[in-house]
């Protein structure tokens, strides 16, 4: 992707998926489960903007970073932190799949797994049988957390189609579907039909510069952001509500 004068630049997208998550985690705890009241719902639409650009991002990051291996590394030490965040946040046990399989963990766990699955994409020493047979097994090891599986294979595909928008955001489309099909069937359907929401991202990305910003420090931010709400959320959750959960 060319840098552009104009536009938006990563740290003003991301700044963008902060506030949309936050607000997304807050209506999650104060009006727990899938509760069809109009605002609710319109302020769990703007949450949708969350997912899409962490994908995108997740794929720019394993273009530009300069070791591959550390940035993995860094991704689930990431994610195993953030799992107890999730958890604590919404009143997930930490180790059961009692209540089902899906969000047992965040989907730090599965963006992790995505950048292993480009990292074997990629490398020219293994044979593609054991690839494909490891890629699998990646988007296995997803299913639990935030976003499933999704989030493991759509960051696959936007970094494949980098240099062509219009691909990446058929790739948002396509695999948000899907796991709204999954949602509409097994879960909710309003709420499923609430998932393709994340076309609302498209026009956002589609501004995007290919520049970082100025500023440095929003990738440390968000490390420690995301998991610093998490813990304050699962707080207030107990304040509302006591030990119970609120995702659904």
């Amino acid at each position: 992707m060319n840098s552009k004068k104009t536009g938006l630049n990563s740290n003003q997208i991301k700044l963008i998926a902060i506030i949309a998550m936050t607000i997304d985690h807050l209506v999650w705890t104060l009006f727990p489960g899938t509760q069809h009241i109009w605002y609710v719902m319109a302020l769990h639409i703007i949450g949708r903007l969350t997912a899409p650009i962490m994908w995108f991002f997740i794929a720019e990051g394993c273009f530009y970073t300069h070791d591959m291996k550390k940035y993995i590394m860094r991704l689930f030490g990431f994610a195993v932190i953030s799992h107890f965040a999730y958890d604590f946040a919404f009143g997930i046990p930490y180790f059961s799949l009692k209540g089902g399989l899906f969000n047992r963990t965040s989907v730090m766990w599965s963006l992790a797994l995505s950048v292993v699955c480009v990292a074997l994409s990629r490398s020219e020493k293994i044979p593609q049988a054991l690839k494909t047979i490891l890629i699998i097994g990646c988007i296995i090891l997803g299913f639990p957390s935030d976003w499933s599986c999704i989030a493991v294979v759509c960051p696959m595909y936007i970094y494949a189609h980098r240099g062509d928008f219009r691909l990446q955001a058929k790739d948002i489309i396509i695999w948000s579907f899907v796991y709204a099909a999954v949602y509409f069937i097994f879960l909710d359907k309003p709420y499923g039909i609430l998932q393709m929401f994340t076309f609302l991202t498209i026009p956002i990305l589609s501004h995007y510069n290919g520049r970082r910003g100025e500023w440095k420090g929003m990738k440390w931010l968000f490390y420690i952001y995301y998991p610093a709400h998490l813990f304050i959320i699962g707080l207030l959750r107990i304040l509302l509500h006591g030990n119970i959960s609120t995702i659904f």
